[in-house]
């Protein structure tokens, strides 16, 4: 019996709880996730009270149903390979600091124009209004 969500493909640009948990739940109903992350260590939370050389339980737990992809979105390349890649995926889900998207040159605006059927979402820990709105 495939699962609800079997044909749905995800670009996963999370970190931490929020934003990781988020896009398991995906997963366990089936989607395909594609989970992006910085050269060099990865993720933060993949080192989170873990050793310098193994992955953490807390990463594990959060991430263990998506594949992973190291691009640097500062690069020049790096961006123009993820932009390349976001019209084969049906849902970007990203949890930045508010802005660091746009900054980067693949927001929302620029993202939409490339795939307009793109769901886009922000995932914050502490919402993206209010006083809290900019914690990390």
């Amino acid at each position: 019996m495939a699962l609800a969500l079997s044909d749905v493909r995800i670009l996963d640009l999370t970190q931490y709880e929020a934003g990781t948990s988020s896009t398991q739940a995906l997963g366990w109903l089936g989607a395909q996730i594609v989970k992006v992350e910085p050269p060099g260590r990865g993720e933060p939370g993949r080192r989170l009270g873990a050793g310098n050389s193994v992955d953490s339980t807390y990463f594990i737990t959060l991430n263990n149903n998506k594949r992973s992809l190291t691009l640097d979105l500062k690069s020049d390349e790096g961006r123009e390979i993820f932009l390349k890649l976001v019209p084969n995926f049906d849902i970007v889900v990203e949890n930045f600091t508010l802005g660091t998207m746009e900054r980067l040159g693949i927001g929302y605006d620029t993202l939409k124009e490339l795939h307009p059927q793109l769901i886009y979402c922000t995932v914050k820990g502490f919402g993206t209004t209010g006083p809290w709105a900019p914690t990390k």
